[in-house]
């Protein structure tokens, strides 16, 4: 008797009328994007086909749109390869002018990878994408979970995104102070490695002493963040 698909919380079982299912041509979204050659070659050695597959809007799944996100979109990518340069991702996100949850799929697996994507306080018409947050790939067969029950498509976005991110929200922590917080994650793990580094290369007893001492607060701090 075969086990039951697992149930994975980030994969959602998005409503049959938000189905899009347009395929859309490779060369338009790096042309769009003014890709380089290296950006070009990336999509053709790792990319088979992407497919708009979702459009989340006030008119498909009845939620109002908020600032910010007015739509959400879902994106089916088959890749070639298991590795998927993160080039490839911001260069669709910076073509598509909407927040987008990307699935992607290789060799019978899936895993789920997006990005926060939000207008610039600078420039609302340019979009800041912050750094890519996915999970582990899966079987392409795990079962999915429902749509989260939310009050708008802001809520949904962020409903989507903190199913991705590794860090446990603390008690009544906001979505802004939960995603800053694995920024700060992040930049510290930066922190560590780049120190790591140092020690590994350093020949001096007394310059080990001290960077040692670097690296267990660093490590204290991460600590702290994490948690």
């Amino acid at each position: 008797m075969n086990a039951s698909p697992v149930l994975h919380q980030a994969l959602i079982n998005y409503p049959k009328q938000a189905t899009f299912g347009r395929v859309l041509p490779k060369n338009k979204i790096y042309e769009h994007s003014g890709a380089n050659t290296r950006l070009k070659d990336l999509f053709v050695e790792q990319v088979e086909q992407i497919v708009w597959q979702y459009k989340l809007a006030p008119e498909t799944i009845n939620l109002p749109a908020k600032p910010g996100v007015p739509e959400v979109q879902v994106f089916r990518i088959v890749l070639k390869t298991a590795e998927l340069s993160v080039d490839v991702l911001k260069c669709i996100d910076g073509a598509v002018q909407f927040p987008i949850v990307f699935e992607l799929e290789h060799d019978g697996k899936i895993k789920v990878i997006a990005a926060h994507k939000r207008p610039s306080e600078a420039d609302p018409s340019k979009w800041v994408v912050s750094d890519y947050f996915s999970t582990a790939w899966m079987p392409a067969n795990s079962q999915r979970s429902d749509m989260p029950v939310v009050l708008d498509l802001a809520g949904l976005y962020e409903a989507l995104l903190q199913r991705l991110i590794p860090l446990p929200p603390r008690d009544h922590e906001s979505f802004s102070a939960l995603f800053e917080r694995l920024e700060g994650v992040r930049a510290k793990q930066r922190e560590i490695e780049k120190v790591r580094a140092m020690l590994a290369k350093e020949k001096q007893f007394n310059r080990k002493v001290e960077i040692n001492a670097t690296l267990r607060q660093l490590n204290n701090e991460l600590e702290g963040l994490s948690h």
